[in-house]
């Protein structure tokens, strides 16, 4: 068994072949403890080279409560009443602390993906009066 620092895309491309082909071997065997190192090494070069960005805390919401089977009106008294519900849901208000510490524990979001903060806003179609504007004098 070499085992070696996996430095360049090569290298990896390799130590990925060689996994492939202990793939299966029994744990406390030498081809089971190279496996577990080679496996160990892939991983730590994969999350330095590619790192994998948390989803947007809006996003995780939505699909927590879509494996759930809910919709909005199940986060009513978690976030708050049903019109924070559609604020925070349409971007329109950021989550609160508290907001963040009830998700965590009721839908068991994890809090990391919470904190950051949600993307840009939806944009309203600006309403324009069709009428003439009345200035009014101090």
């Amino acid at each position: 068994m070499q085992v070696r620092p996996i430095r360049n895309e090569s290298d990896y491309t390799a130590t990925m072949h060689r996994i492939e082909a202990l793939w299966g071997a029994p744990p406390a065997t030498p081809e089971g403890d190279e496996l577990e190192i080679l496996v160990t090494l892939a991983e730590a070069y994969d999350r330095q080279h590619y790192p994998i960005d948390l989803p947007d805390p809006v996003e995780a919401i939505k699909f927590r409560l879509e494996q759930q089977g809910k919709d909005y009106r199940a986060l009513i008294g978690i976030i708050g009443q049903r019109t924070r519900v559609y604020e925070v849901m349409r971007r329109a208000r950021p989550l609160s602390l508290n907001m963040i510490r009830k998700l965590h524990r009721d839908l068991e979001i994890p809090a990391e993906i919470l904190i950051q903060p949600a993307g840009k806003p939806a944009r309203r179609p600006v309403r324009r009066s069709r009428g003439l504007r009345v200035r009014r004098s101090a």
